[in-house]
């Protein structure tokens, strides 16, 4: 087996001069080349987009009927000791509710 270099194809993408000029502005604050700039906000906008699509077929298979049926009871026992919200997220975030 033979060690050959990882071959990334190329494509040429036109962006309106104005956007270009801030992704290269912003690729330059980030440390990085506008290359990879461009590379990392595409695979975010197919990570949102996967999610998105996840969650959307994730809601068709909801039984709204249990869920309003857990929402809406009112036995159960407590919240044990233990499972109260730390001080400083209750602090910083406000009381639940």
């Amino acid at each position: 087996m033979t060690d050959r270099p990882v071959r990334t194809p190329t494509y040429p993408l036109r962006l309106p001069a104005s956007i270009k000029r801030e992704a290269e502005r912003l690729a330059a604050t980030d440390g990085t080349s506008f290359n990879q700039f461009v590379a990392s906000a595409v695979a975010e906008k197919v990570g949102a987009m996967r999610t998105a699509a996840y969650f959307t077929d994730r809601r068709k298979a909801v039984d709204w009927a249990a869920f309003d049926g857990l929402m809406g009871r009112t036995s159960g026992a407590p919240p044990r000791d233990e499972d109260e919200v730390p001080t400083d997220l209750a602090t910083r975030f406000g009381p639940a509710g």
